[in-house]
């Protein structure tokens, strides 16, 4: 029996073969070995060997290289293996016993490792010990509960559960005894191996029976940091403080508790990222989630949260506040009492249900009412509120959505549809570049309009193409409308997006001058709050391809049928919205969907042109793009009104390498999506999101990956595009005629998502981490949205 204390690692077949004997907490499966050498001589003998040992079992053949597993290189997945292969089939064996050897280095010393094949796997996967990347202490767990099949996870083949479990964390936090289980099985190992940094492969069956696959040490554990584990522990206790504080009562908000979430409401997963530099984080929280999220729908007839803010940022990870957002939704009339059950309720339903995370005024929140409000509500919360409060609940929603609705001068969207056509009419004159007071004053004046005249009318507008949203959808589900119908009616939407891709056009085919493009578009670029990425009139490439050009949206005209018509109305009356017709509640829509994009692209024109100002300023300075994105907005526009007394440039300098070494030390703190208790900062799940699929159609086609700054000139036509989180300024990519597109972020009615149904284009809005990284790295994929399909054809 191998002793234990003295483990030392071998071949793959040999540390298998050590470990047999003496791990506890899981089975290695049975198991031989041989040289390559010894194959070429002893074939025959090797095959009797085998069916002797195996019997009638099932096999399976995995390479077992000199190469592999050493503490230099792993050559994980290099080589072949061959699974399922019957001991009692001879030429079944030999072969693949070949093509196994031949698949590795021709090394005589290689060897081949046949085991049984463990039975009614039901769970398969990975663990590492630490984070490779970076050597942060976490338990690092991928695991496939779905297929039966025990190369999943490694293959990358399909979808499969990741989560991330401190190493520090009480055992109490680990509510899963099959997690539990897996954990067991790691600490062992390492005990036995007297390596903390090891690369397990296991697998679990229908009886909770684990078996280990494979053990190897982690190859770049030689390149972490030695103070990454006391650092990571540092910044966890204060997170968990600082958590468990904001969730405690707070004035003027009702409910017991709160939530974190990336993707609610404001959703910064989208927006800005999921770990975003402090420039962009700073300029985002000034112009919306400050104060300007809950203004906008106080104005509506929403709760007044007297400026409550939206979202934290915990160590450079930016989070919605899910309680916050929850009561900006409540009717202004709704009582406390009331209130109280309401959000309490709907916290519980995200907890149970954390795949809604990003559809929230869908599935989780009712916003406004609509023609299901009745039949959803009782169905997602039976017994919640009394019938008086019910009542009362349902007449101050229907007021407010009646009032959404109105048509006249002083409804809401009218108003910001006004109060954003003015922001263009503030032109404040040319700025010197070298003038450096100038550039800041003019910047500071500049997010002041922005915040003001744009953002405000924004949310305002989107506010109000959620509520057309959410009653369209009800339509369909009462069958007034077809989904076939409603996607019809949207491709005839006009927005900026369609007349920016005929203006495009007009360029390429020296129809349009560059110049003129530029003057109307030049504004936009991929990150809208980050410094770093470039504008389209800083890019030389934008116009650099003959590849044939997307079309823009339909021209044709959209009509309700009479059946249509009378349905649609007829529902409107039932619910006590017949403020308007049928016709006019479309126009309505269509207005609100429309003007929810072009109000941001006016309000993008000034925030890109206060960042340029900002440039301006701190070229002056000595400052460059990446210097400047690590600083934060009221740092910087503090100078204004109290100097700096030193060296401008030593000043900032300082404070930006004081910040990427802190964001260097955040990326290595896992943090779940939701965090709804302190257990979820030692245990981090990565909720599968699922996919918003836009449209009815289907693409099959080669992927092609967009980064921020991917050159516009890029080859997309006939191709599915991805992107991780999208925002106007890929508005290019519609120019080249792309197949389809799907995002690792984003909601239903995110800015991609109205973009692909205006044109017509199959999308996957919002696909998460696993879905995304999978088929980002496929060469060829299909979508179908009828069928809610997204997976790879192959890669």
């Amino acid at each position: 029996m191998t002793d234990a204390a003295h483990f030392t690692f071998g071949t793959k077949a040999e540390t298998l073969a050590a470990l047999k004997p003496v791990v506890t907490c899981g089975t290695v499966p049975d198991l031989t070995h041989f040289t390559i050498a010894r194959w070429s001589k002893e074939r025959d003998a090797i095959l009797d060997d085998i069916q002797s040992r195996f019997g009638t079992k099932s096999l399976v053949i995995r390479s077992s290289a000199v190469s592999e597993d050493q503490a230099e290189s792993s050559l994980a997945g290099h080589f072949h293996s061959v699974i399922a292969i019957r001991a009692e089939e001879r030429a079944e064996l030999a072969s693949a016993i070949c093509e196994v050897a031949d698949s590795m280095t021709g090394n005589i010393r290689d060897q081949v490792l046949v085991q049984e094949m463990a039975a009614n796997t039901s769970v398969s996967g990975v663990i590492m010990t630490f984070d490779v990347a970076r050597g942060a202490p976490y338990y690092c767990i991928d695991f496939d509960d779905e297929s039966g099949r025990t190369d999943v996870v490694t293959s990358g083949s399909g979808d499969h559960k990741s989560l991330y479990v401190y190493r520090g964390a009480e055992r109490r936090f680990i509510k899963s005894e099959r997690v539990s289980a897996f954990l067991a099985l790691a600490r062992e190992l390492e005990a036995i191996c007297q390596c903390p940094a090891i690369d397990i492969e296991f697998g679990m069956d229908n009886a909770g029976r684990m078996f280990l696959f494979q053990v190897r040490r982690i190859v770049l554990a030689r390149n972490w940091h030695p103070v990454i584990e006391r650092s990571v522990q540092r910044q966890l206790g204060h997170v968990e403080a600082f958590l468990d504080s904001r969730s405690q009562r707070r004035d003027r908000l009702l409910g017991e508790r709160t939530m974190f979430a990336i993707m609610p409401d404001w959703n910064p997963a989208e927006i800005i990222g999921t770990n975003p530099r402090p420039l962009a984080v700073s300029l985002y929280m000034d112009l919306i989630t400050d104060a300007v999220w809950c203004r906008s729908r106080a104005a509506m007839g929403y709760r007044d949260l007297s400026d409550a803010d939206l979202m934290v940022v915990v160590a450079h990870h930016p989070y919605i506040d899910v309680r916050n957002s929850f009561n900006s939704f409540l009717p202004a009339p709704v009582p406390d009492e009331t209130g109280e059950k309401l959000i309490n309720a709907w916290m519980d339903r995200l907890d149970e249900y954390p795949e809604f995370h990003d559809k929230v005024e869908f599935k989780i929140v009712p916003t406004c009412l609509d023609f299901t409000f009745d039949q959803d509500f009782r169905a997602r919360y039976p017994n919640l509120l009394k019938d008086d409060e019910f009542a009362s609940y349902r007449e101050a929603l229907k007021n407010l959505t009646r009032d959404s609705l109105v048509p006249s001068e002083r409804n809401t969207l009218n108003v910001a549809i006004e109060t954003s056509a003015r922001l263009n009419d503030k032109y404040l004159g040319p700025v010197a570049a070298n003038d450096s007071f100038a550039n800041l004053d003019r910047a500071n004046t500049l997010i002041s309009l922005c915040r003001k005249m744009g953002t405000f009318s924004f949310a305002v507008a989107a506010r109000h193409a959620f509520i057309c949203e959410a009653i369209l959808r009800s339509a369909v589900r009462r069958a007034a409308l077809t989904n076939e119908r409603i996607n019809a009616f949207k491709r005839t939407i006009r927005t900026i997006s369609g007349t920016m891709l005929e203006e495009y056009a007009a360029v390429c085919g020296g129809d349009l001058d560059p110049v003129v493009f530029h003057r109307k578009y030049g504004h936009l670029r991929p990150g809208t709050y980050e410094i770093t990425s470039l504008r389209y009139d800083e890019r030389d490439d934008l116009f650099n391809d003959d590849m044939p050009l997307g079309s823009a949206v339909s021209h044709e005209h959209f009509a309700l049928t009479r059946d249509e018509r009378r349905s649609l109305e007829r529902l409107m009356k039932e619910a006590g919205l017949d403020v308007l017709s049928a016709d006019q509640f479309l126009f309505h829509a269509a207005s609100a969907i429309a003007s929810r994009e072009n109000i941001k692209f006016e309000f993008t024109r000034t925030l890109s042109d206060a960042m340029s100002h900002v440039l301006a300023w701190g070229t002056h300075q000595g400052l460059s793009r990446d210097d400047l994105s690590y600083l934060e907005w009221p740092e910087i526009v503090r100078g204004i009104n109290s100097p700096v007394l030193g060296d401008l440039d030593r000043h900032f300098l300082d404070i930006s390498h004081l910040r990427r070494r802190d964001m260097a030390t955040a990326q290595t703190l896992k943090f779940a999506h939701i965090i709804s208790r302190p257990r979820d900062i030692y245990v981090a799940t990565l909720n599968r999101s699922v996919p918003n699929f836009i449209g009815l159609g289907r693409a099959s086609a080669s992927v092609v990956k967009l980064e921020p700054n991917s050159p516009s000139s890029v080859n997309l036509s006939g191709c599915i595009v991805c992107i991780e989180n999208a925002d106007p300024g890929f508005d290019w990519i519609f120019t080249k005629k792309p197949a389809a597109l799907f995002t690792r972020f984003g909601g239903a009615n995110s800015h991609m998502a109205v973009r692909c149904a205006e044109l017509g284009i199959p999308a996957a809005i919002g696909c998460g981490d696993q879905i995304f990284e999978r088929i980002s790295r496929a060469s060829q994929a299909e979508l179908d949205c009828s069928e809610r399909i997204l997976r790879p054809i192959n890669g």
